[in-house]
């Protein structure tokens, strides 16, 4: 009996292994290899793209909102971008009851790169949010897949 029971879970094991991962909503294949050209925002306009690298410890989706904009949520291996009118732009990411938070300057036809990651805490993971530069973000970006903010 409990060699069925052990069979049955490691049957199961894929599908909550998916489930942990779960992220946004993606985005159509054209869609996702147009945003990998990192091509320039429409006139008048500064492009960001908010993207979590693809480390394996942490499967669990991150929280991300652009305050007063769009939200989403960031799997492992997963970005957005987005465009907006230049300024300051405060990006807060949340996992559980731990935030993270930072501000980017984005001017007129700019496009900004920044890292949402998980963190190790003392009883539960948490995240951070940082600028990092470009050709660093667009290696990981080419690697990853585009989703949807909400």
């Amino acid at each position: 009996m409990a060699g069925l029971r052990l069979s049955m879970w490691l049957q199961l094991l894929p599908l909550l292994l998916l489930a942990a991962c779960a992220s946004g909503q993606p985005v159509p294949q054209q869609a996702d290899e147009d945003a990998k050209r990192f091509g320039p925002p429409a006139p008048e306009k500064g492009a960001l793209y908010l993207y979590r690298p693809g480390y394996l410890v942490f499967p669990k989706a991150v929280d991300v909102a652009i305050v007063g904009g769009a939200s989403g949520q960031l799997g492992p291996n997963n970005y957005i971008r987005l465009e907006g009118p230049p300024g300051q732009v405060e990006i807060d990411c949340k996992v559980g009851d731990k935030t993270g938070a930072a501000q980017v300057q984005i001017a007129n036809g700019q496009i900004r790169y920044v890292e949402v990651s998980m963190v190790i805490g003392w009883w539960s993971p948490g995240c951070d949010v940082a600028e990092v530069a470009p050709d660093k973000a667009q290696a990981a970006i080419l690697n990853a897949k585009r989703v949807e903010p909400q």
